[in-house]
């Protein structure tokens, strides 16, 4: 199994590196977006990566972008190799299955997070206050209960270090309600869709983030959409309120480093194969699970 950690293409702008993603400058109304295999963990990336990682996170946002396009508009113009532009297809086919032709957009600078259970960071601020993000929730609950009701908790954008939960007010202090009433309402909408649909496929979307931009005074999902990096899945089957929950994310990777004497400061240790391939299970397992057909590659 081969992995991609980086990409090199002379051709186009380099506009960003990521933690996962490498974004280039097509041209003034278009970017292309790859995703590496890189795998980053307490915000530190890993020095080997996930193979395969990248193709399976980008056929997943597109599954779900293609899903959703009636319903939301989006960024996505293609994520077929075969229509990337003539110079690209020549010279580089490590971009096949992993890069996505995507409209520019001017990024609203909140994660709008959807939460159905409670989990993760979400979790531990229910156990302090009761609240999440400002937002009071019944008393006695449990780690990983059902909420009475999904709950859009927003958060900052960090470029690096963690993101920071803040209230819908805080949002709309910076940007205004109706722009928020807007995000809201849409970010609701799509986890309550997708929560149906992968439940009927033997999962259950605990939480997701969403990423938004505007163009021409419009909001269109960007970025990456319902998968295991951004998303929360949890077997249906192994379900159990009380604990934590087995997850198809990178979750195996965060539980392999804590074991480990290492104080979550770069350099961050390598994984083992063992674990490398446990944790492109979980992506293809994912995978499968949500489209309904094997992943054989790009």
């Amino acid at each position: 199994m081969s992995t991609l950690l980086r990409t090199n293409i002379t051709e186009l702008p380099l506009l960003k590196r990521g933690k996962v993603r490498d974004i280039y400058a097509v041209d003034d109304d278009t970017l292309l977006i790859v995703a590496t295999d890189r795998i980053s963990a307490f915000d530190c990336i890993l020095p080997n990566g996930i193979p395969d990682k990248g193709i399976l996170l980008t056929q997943l946002s597109r599954f779900w972008f293609e899903y959703f396009q009636d319903q939301v508009a989006h960024h996505m113009i293609t994520a077929d190799f075969d229509q990337l532009p003539d110079i690209l297809r020549a010279s580089h086919p490590e971009l096949r299955g992993r890069a996505m032709l995507v409209r520019r957009a001017e990024v609203i600078p909140f994660e709008c997070v959807v939460r159905g259970y409670l989990a993760g960071s979400g979790w531990k601020e229910y156990q302090k206050t009761g609240q999440i993000c400002g937002i009071q929730l019944p008393a006695g609950m449990v780690e990983s209960a059902r909420l009475p009701e999904p709950i859009f908790t927003p958060a900052t954008k960090a470029e690096s270090g963690h993101d920071v939960n803040v209230s819908e007010a805080y949002m709309i202090d910076r940007i205004g309600a109706e722009l928020v009433r807007e995000l809201k309402e849409t970010s609701l909408r799509l986890y309550q869709a997708a929560a149906e649909y992968v439940y009927q496929r033997g999962l259950i979307l605990c939480d997701t983030k969403f990423e938004f931009g505007l163009r021409n005074g419009r909001v269109l999902w960007i970025d990456e959409a319902l998968t295991p990096d951004s998303s929360r899945f949890w077997d249906q089957a192994s379900y159990r309120p009380g604990q934590p929950q087995d997850s198809f994310d990178k979750q195996f990777v965060r539980d392999y480093l804590e074991s480990l004497d290492w104080d979550k400061t770069p350099p961050a240790p390598a994984l083992p194969d063992h674990i490398v391939r446990a944790t492109a299970e979980r992506y293809r397992e994912a995978y499968r699970r949500i489209t309904g057909r094997p992943y054989d590659g790009a």
